[in-house]
């Protein structure tokens, strides 16, 4: 065989084709190695991240809500939610079979579930339950909301898949006193009643979010930044003085124990800015533990629920009939012979009044009276009235479920319901209503907006009552604490106008004449308001029931608490009779008689 023969023979040609095939084998995955790594390299990163990185969401602090002085209503705490990732536990097993098969279908490694179990307190057959419901989820809840040592304890038992988040869980600090008002939000920080829910979006924020790497037991080794930064909610600065909100509730409470009344509510405004200082409800709830929660408790009854206002509408339907020019302060009303009937329909007084003048209307709280007076103006006088003050219009605070009245409107008036509507009787307003009225009147005839947020800047409103009419029937109402039945409504060294009232309440068949509501409306100090009151109770079962003994003793404690806790100096010395009237709006500087 000669040189050429062997150089090529089979052997060696074999052994060449093997290493060209292994150098383009070798050319291949370099090239593709090449062109993952540098050319392509954001495929295994992601890859790489969709297996070990993941994307967290940083809950956002809600929004507090304060009183007008910056006490805090509602606030969030940080809290730790315990969680679990069902699959990662699956994944466990010393067992070659049972990790062969489908997740669905592999035994719950027991011995995991009972370490686990004890650290929480629960039990072991409970425990597995949920997690054999929840096996091909990758997520679940453990305990929510706890605190930090709990959350470690659990941490401790080194369970796989288990780890913490964290949540916010709001805190209420002055419980039952703002409950109605405030609202609360659930465990998801949602705001369900009251002003939570209102203004939820607000108060929510915005959550943030961040990047970090686990292990292949789902423990965070490292984290890689954030993403998007939270953005806490809004901060809501209320009208509420808590200072008058605790005063108001304790008398409100008080007042529905010793009568064993059924509800009540108190509205306290601030008559020059519409103000909310203080909106009390009974029955009430503690926000902070609803263990036990009522779902009548949830009510905000000063703005939903809806009564008859009986007699504290007297002095509007006095202040119509002088508004429209044909009465004055020395007009004189015929109430003989004490009664009036329109067919089988009877009015009464309590006695026979006879001829008496607008004052004494009030001082007697005479329906006849009042009623004579209705008569002799035009049909839609008194309506007219009790709408410009607000009566039949929601009040427009934005509270979830707040009504609008009831103030009905007939295209044909009979006497009767003319005579009926002008003392309080045919019509339904909230305590927030009827406060908002007394406000108008107390604020020399100027209606401004109500509302349940600070004002820094005096509201702009609307003249709805000539000022000097405005004042004179509160002087007359005066005469109501003095002389009449609003007598316990009395404040040492305060002039006080206000109005009682005793409505029956309306039954299945009418009137009930065993059920009552309590009311007492008024304004401090007289002679310069300042302060507007309502309240309301609701069903008294005790021996008490009128207005004057039941509501205007509350409107005294916690009027006389608020003009001391406010600096309000008193305009009737101790031991003087005589009262000076202060020159406001340009109305004329007097000096007046009174007790």
């Amino acid at each position: 065989m000669n040189t050429n023969e062997r150089s090529f023979s089979p052997s060696r040609w074999r052994l060449y084709l093997v290493y060209s095939i292994a150098f383009i084998l070798f050319a291949v995955a370099a090239g593709r190695l090449f062109y993952l790594t540098v050319l392509d390299k954001e495929f295994l990163q992601n890859q790489g991240e969709m297996r070990a990185v993941r994307t967290e969401s940083i809950p956002a602090t809600r929004g507090m809500i304060l009183d007008r002085n910056g006490e805090p209503l509602a606030v969030s705490t940080p809290t730790w939610t315990v969680i679990a990732n069902p699959r990662d536990l699956w994944g466990l097993s010393e067992d070659p079979v049972n990790l062969a098969k489908p997740i669905g279908e592999r035994k719950i490694p027991e011995q995991e579930i009972a370490r686990l179990a004890e650290a929480m307190g629960v039990g072991s057959a409970l425990l597995k339950e949920r997690f054999e419901i929840n096996r091909n989820k990758g997520f679940m809840y453990l305990k929510r909301q706890i605190p930090p040592h709990e959350a470690e304890a659990i941490l401790d038992a080194d369970v796989v898949g288990v780890s913490k988040i964290k949540e916010y869980k709001r805190f209420y600090p002055a419980g039952e006193v703002t409950s109605q008002v405030v609202g609360f939000t659930n465990i998801d920080d949602k705001g369900q009643e009251g002003l939570e829910l209102a203004y939820d979006q607000a108060l929510q924020g915005k959550p943030g979010k961040f990047s970090y790497m686990k292990d292949l037991k789902g423990n965070i080794i490292r984290t890689l930044g954030q993403e998007v930064p939270e953005q806490a909610g809004e901060n809501i600065e209320l009208s509420i003085d808590m200072r008058l909100q605790y005063l108001a509730y304790r008398e409100l409470k008080a007042v529905v124990t010793e009568q064993r009344a059924s509800s009540a509510s108190a509205v306290i405004l601030d008559v020059r800015t519409g103000e909310i200082l203080a909106m009390v409800n009974q029955p009430s709830f503690n926000p902070n533990d609803r263990s036990d929660l009522e779902p009548e408790e949830l009510r905000n009854r000063a703005v939903i629920d809806l009564f008859e206002p009986g007699s504290t509408m007297k002095p509007f339907s006095v202040t119509a009939a002088m508004r429209s020019g044909q009465y004055n302060t020395e007009s004189i009303i015929d109430t003989n012979p004490g009664y009036l009937r329109f067919g089988r329909y009877t009015i009464r007084d309590f006695r026979n009044y006879g001829e008496i003048d607008l004052e004494t209307v009030l001082v007697k709280s005479s329906n006849v009276a009042t009623s004579r007076i209705a008569l002799s103006l035009p049909q839609d006088t008194i309506w007219n009235m009790f709408y410009e003050l607000g009566i039949g219009s929601p009040v427009g605070l934005g509270f979830p479920g707040e009504t609008t009245g009831k103030l009905p409107m007939h295209p044909k008036w009979h006497p009767s319901e003319i005579a009926t509507l002008s003392y309080g009787y045919g019509l339904a307003v909230s305590t927030l209503q009827l406060a908002q009225a007394y406000m108008v009147l107390a604020n020399h005839g100027y209606k401004v907006p109500v509302t349940l947020f600070k004002q820094d800047i005096p509201p702009q409103g609307e003249q709805v009552i000539p000022a000097d009419i405005a004042r004179d029937v509160v002087h007359m109402l005066q005469a109501v604490v003095t002389e009449g039945s609003g007598k316990k409504a009395q404040i040492p060294g305060y002039n006080v106008a206000g109005k009682t009232g005793t409505v029956h309440k309306v039954g299945e068949g009418g009137y009930a004449y065993d059920q009552y509501i309590s009311l007492f409306a008024g304004v401090v100090p007289a002679t310069n308001p300042r302060l507007a009151m309502v309240v309301m109770v609701n069903d008294p079962k005790g021996r008490k029931y009128y207005g004057g003994e039941v509501s205007a003793p509350v409107f005294s404690r916690v009027m006389e608490g608020a003009l001391t806790t406010l600096n309000i100096p008193p305009d009737r010395p101790e031991g003087l009779r005589e009262v000076r009237l202060e020159e406001t709006n340009k109305a004329p500087y007097r000096i007046v008689q009174g007790n």
